[in-house]
């Protein structure tokens, strides 16, 4: 237990330490931690760390996909459900079959039933990896709004595959019944989707209608993606779908079910946990190296990592073809059904297609494959499909992830919908709101502003409030120079300011729990600069 503690906090500190360190080298997290992980499992002595997939599938995969189901947007999640349904489902299903006939011509031995589990098993894009990269580079709200819808519901269309093609090996027949696969996944689909928003409604219910705290209702959302998953597993539906579901509709109803202390308290708690997982996950997949390894004795290395590199180069061609086929396919359909974007141009589908980044539900998926069959015999190519797995994963993340900057400087894809920066957004929004709230003031309570020096002294703010934010919004248009130039001058105004609280701290007039507030509303006012100084 104490070895198993000390792991942890070192994987943990690891994860600390090479995130700062891919910061300063501008590498996005994921891609540093997988190659950080392969250079550790590299070091003599180092000990050997097998991962189990019931901890990957249990423990690490419901938070990470409710965390990324909470942040999407329902609204561009609708607008484009389309071009999510066919690539998070067909683009799966195609994929892999094609990698179920080609891996069945070139790699000996291999049956088609094996090649529809090696393609369950790469077919679908992470969804965390998806999320997280593209936090680190820029591109227009549609295309990061497609490639998160697509890796939220990919996973349960692809380990449908993957059950169907693993019950096929373990039966006698050793068959994959293509019309019997269809028919289970739409069931699993549906109830997953059904159990996950009959799971969000009874955590809606307590939310909104008993007595709960702010601490109660932070640890409410952390159950929430357990209890659908474990729920939906229980009954053999789909969890993934679950939790997506459960987590989209609690999502868009959270502004009912959380008061403003849960929703800012919870939002960090949540980024810290969600930022262990995701570093705990991607360094694992690095450190797996040796263990897959061992198991390619009877192979040769050469043969595994051709057959590795063709079946990652043709994923990658696949999807590529297929995204660029849908601009075509777009534009026909356009003429009979209403679309969101009838001409999309090559230019986002080229991003979209070399997007795909696999992660950890391919290899969560892959370490799950028994070692034996049913008759007792071992499971067959079971090593090479792990090392194949761990090819791709490796591939993806590293060449697509550290291209993709370069992708979408070279393919210059300005943003199609024409909004403004969401900086400017937002002030028009809070100037929006503070003009009703100005409005409903004075139509309303005119007389209580008169005699009540407390709700006059409201309505003064509310007005120097209004100035201020027509002023910001003003500014916005002036050019970047003016803009650092003010940032850094609030910067070290907030730096003043903090030195000076942490003198008042230590005066016996003031509580701490006073200093803390003053700290929290002095850190929302940096969060509101592009480019704080600390």
């Amino acid at each position: 237990m104490h070895q198993a503690l000390l792991l942890c906090l070192s994987l943990l500190l690891a994860v600390s330490l090479f995130v700062m360190l891919g910061q300063r080298l501008r590498i996005s997290a994921p891609i540093f931690l997988v190659i950080s992980g392969l250079g550790l499992s590299l070091i003599p002595g180092i000990p050997r760390i097998s991962v189990d997939p019931d901890l990957i599938f249990l423990i690490f995969l419901p938070p990470l996909l409710y965390e990324a189901a909470w942040y999407t947007s329902w609204k561009e999640f609708w607008r484009w459900r389309r071009i999510i349904i066919v690539l998070a489902f067909g683009l799966v299903f195609f994929t892999s079959m094609a990698v179920a006939y080609v891996s069945q011509a070139v790699i000996p031995g291999f049956t088609l039933a094996l090649g529809f589990l090696l393609g369950g098993v790469i077919s679908p894009p992470d969804a965390v990896a998806a999320a997280s990269i593209l936090k680190s580079v820029k591109v227009p709200k549609r295309i990061s709004s497609i490639l998160e819808g697509e890796s939220l519901v990919n996973d349960a269309s692809s380990l449908v595959v993957f059950r169907f093609a693993l019950a096929a090996l373990l039966s006698s027949t050793q068959t994959f019944v293509w019309q019997t696969a269809i028919t289970d996944f739409l069931k699993v689909t549906g109830f997953g989707i059904g159990i996950g928003l009959a799971v969000a409604g009874i955590f809606y219910v307590i939310h909104r209608w008993l007595p709960t705290t702010t601490r109660i209702s932070i640890l409410l959302t952390f159950m929430a993606p357990y209890i659908m998953y474990l729920t939906a597993e229980e009954f053999e539906a789909s969890g993934v779908m679950a939790v997506v579901s459960g987590g989209l509709f609690l999502s868009n109803h959270s502004h009912q079910i959380l008061n403003h202390s849960a929703r800012i308290q919870g939002s960090g708690m949540w980024a810290t946990v969600v930022f262990a997982l995701n570093g705990l996950v991607f360094i694992l997949i690095g450190l797996e190296l040796p263990v897959i390894m061992n198991g390619l004795e009877s192979y040769s290395k050469v043969e595994a990592i051709g057959y590795a590199l063709l079946i990652t180069a043709l994923v990658i061609g696949i999807r590529l073809g297929v995204t660029l086929f849908s601009v075509g396919f777009t534009m026909f359909i356009g003429g009979f059904i209403s679309v969101a974007d009838r001409y999309p141009g090559w230019r986002g589908p080229i991003i979209i297609g070399w997007a795909g980044m696999r992660g950890v539900v391919s290899l969560a998926s892959a370490l799950s494959i028994p070692l034996v069959l049913t008759n007792g015999q071992p499971f067959p190519h079971r090593n090479l499909i792990l090392f194949i797995t761990f090819v791709v994963i490796l591939s993806t993340l590293v060449l697509q992830g550290l291209s993709l900057p370069f992708i979408i400087r070279k393919v210059n894809y300005a943003d199609p919908d024409h909004r403004a920066p969401e900086e400017e957004q937002e002030a028009k929004i809070r100037l929006t709101l503070l003009n009703i709230a100005l409005t409903e003031l004075d139509d309303k309570y005119a007389d209580v502003v008169r005699s009540n020096e407390l709700v006059g002294n409201f309505r003064s703010h509310l007005e120097n409030d209004i100035d201020s934010t027509a002023y910001h919004l003003k500014s916005l248009e002036c050019d970047g120079v003016k803009i650092k130039e003010y940032n850094r001058v609030i910067s070290r105004i907030i730096g003043a300011k903090r030195k000076e609280l942490q003198k008042l701290r230590n005066r016996e007039e003031f509580d701490d729990e006073v200093i803390r507030k003053e700290e929290a509303r002095m850190d929302l006012e940096e969060e509101k600069i592009d480019h704080p100084l600390h």
